[in-house]
């Protein structure tokens, strides 16, 4: 019988040295081991390669879901490619490794806790997580900015060719529900996003203001809809477990080195075990 585990982990952000060294440490507890990474690898793209091919060749399979920070174009970059045009770039780079992307068949788990099928997705956001108080995507904004709280998307993600970054959410949600609803309707699914799918987890934010810049209400269903055994996210850099319709949040963030050094309540600089689902 097959063993190994489906394995989790995001927001390696490994410009920082003390977190390369946690890619450069990972290694599976078993060859049949799969590796998810939910998105914030790095901002440029030799970075990104060299820690999803350093992976890839560790784990059996790596499934990738993109972050902001891949998306961004910061000046040092060599690639400066934007929006919709670095998004392809990424993917052809995961298809060079054997990492499976938002655009590819999703991979089905089938090690214990499954079958499963595990699928990345690409979503963005819309700005529709807005504060209580504002009743538009404008008052959210200008809210944020009074209170000097704004992601440095709004300078280094581009929308290109989209006019905004919520148009090209509107985009990725409709072609993502579309392959969703294709999915073996006999089988459930692990559900891989940067952003959580649903806006509770921001509600413990210190800064409630940035919580507009993590994700959109209109996939509030989809792990209701799309049959979910799991959920798994990032980009807050609270890891943790909650649960919403009964279905399982994960959490697998790791964080900037001065979130998870000397942090008692972090979970390790080490990935998080989604399937089987942990005793």
């Amino acid at each position: 019988m097959r063993q190994g585990k489906l394995m989790g982990i995001s927001d390696l952000h490994i410009a920082h040295q003390d977190n390369r060294r946690i890619v450069e440490e990972l290694r599976p507890d078993d060859p049949a081991d799969w590796l998810i990474v939910a998105g914030d690898v790095g901002e440029q793209l030799a970075d990104v390669e060299w820690s999803l091919k350093t992976l890839s060749e560790r784990y059996a399979q790596v499934v990738w879901a993109p972050g902001n920070h891949e998306l961004w174009t910061v000046p040092k970059d060599p690639v400066q490619l934007r929006g919709e045009a670095r998004y392809r770039r990424l993917v052809e780079i995961c298809r060079g490794l054997g990492v499976h992307t938002p655009e590819d068949p999703y991979p089905v788990w089938s090690g214990p806790g499954g079958p499963v099928v595990v699928a990345p997705l690409f979503v963005l956001y819309d700005y529709t997580f807005r504060t209580p108080t504002a009743a538009t995507k404008e008052q959210s904004l200008a809210q944020a900015y009074d209170a000097g709280v704004v992601c440095t998307d709004e300078m280094l993600l581009h929308p290109d060719p989209y006019p905004t970054r919520d148009a090209w959410c509107r985009a990725r949600v409709a072609e993502t529900e579309r392959r969703l609803a294709a999915v073996n309707p006999e089988l459930p699914t692990v559900l891989v996003n940067h952003f959580p799918l649903v806006r509770q987890p921001t509600d413990v934010l210190r800064y409630p203001e940035f919580a507009q810049w993590c994700g959109t209400e209109r996939t509030a269903d989809w792990h209701t809809r799309f049959r979910a055994a799991a959920v798994v996210y990032g980009h807050l850099h609270i890891p943790r477990t909650t649960y919403y319709n009964g279905v399982r949040f994960v959490e697998v963030s790791i964080g900037y080195p001065r979130e998870w050094r000397n942090n008692p309540r972090h979970p390790g600089k080490v990935a998080r075990q989604i399937l089987p689902t942990p005793g």
